[in-house]
């Protein structure tokens, strides 16, 4: 069944309204569905901030979600108020500038993320695609992985524009035509892999060490304290 999308956040709007109530803080959508550029594989990712949140509470909304259509699609983020106002901050900036309301908003939950957050993000970002890269590269040679990472890179290079322009562009192909030649270089091959017009099992090699040296060069940039 095709998902209609504006139907279905309404019925999951109405569904965690009917168990939580005035419990609920935020409700929000992220990820290609929130920069409508989904794909009919692509997940549902919800946001949903509460009071508390307690195990509990957590079953109730297993409960509930499983009554919905395209249940094996939805994933996201659930959080209490104080756990999301105390979370690390440099992971709070692609979140905040990821997420598109649908009830509430986030200003008010989210202390101030500033530039030596936003930093940190690239920074950690980075560390952990080099890493991975790595890893992968001698031990697992796993093709999804290499995927995955090259996903990871594009929160990255947002992180860097918005860095250098304050500018927080969502959308992957808008991103593309902004950002400098190296960042352009990693979105395509993300790009290409995503639509099927590379085939990351021929090129692992190639890619991996694309994406390592990326990454190599950004911990240096960014790592330095001066």
């Amino acid at each position: 069944m095709k998902l209609n999308l504006e139907e279905w956040l309404k019925s999951y709007v109405q569904t965690v309204q009917t168990i939580f109530a005035s419990r609920i803080l935020f409700i929000g959508i992220q990820g290609s569905y929130g920069r409508k550029e989904a794909s009919a594989t692509s997940d549902i990712d919800v946001v949903l901030i509460l009071d508390k949140v307690t195990a509990k509470d957590l079953k109730a909304y297993d409960n509930a979600i499983s009554k919905l259509s395209h249940r094996d699609k939805i994933c996201g983020f659930i959080s209490g108020k104080n756990e999301i106002f105390n979370w690390n901050k440099a992971d709070l900036f692609q979140f905040y500038h990821d997420t598109t309301p649908l009830w509430g908003n986030l200003r008010s939950l989210i202390p101030h993320i500033s530039k030596n957050d936003v930093r940190s993000a690239i920074l950690t970002g980075a560390c952990n695609i080099y890493h991975m890269c790595v890893h992968n590269l001698v031990h697992e040679k796993d093709p999804a992985i290499l995927t995955s990472l090259y996903k990871a890179s594009v929160f990255v290079v947002q992180a860097i524009f918005f860095l250098q322009t304050g500018i927080y562009i969502k959308k992957h192909h808008d991103l593309m035509a902004a950002v400098s030649q190296n960042e352009q270089l990693i979105l395509k091959a993300y790009l290409n892999i995503k639509e099927g017009k590379s085939n990351h099992n021929v090129d692992f090699d190639s890619l991996s060490e694309s994406l390592l040296v990326w990454s190599g060069q950004l911990i240096v940039e960014y790592g330095d304290e001066k």
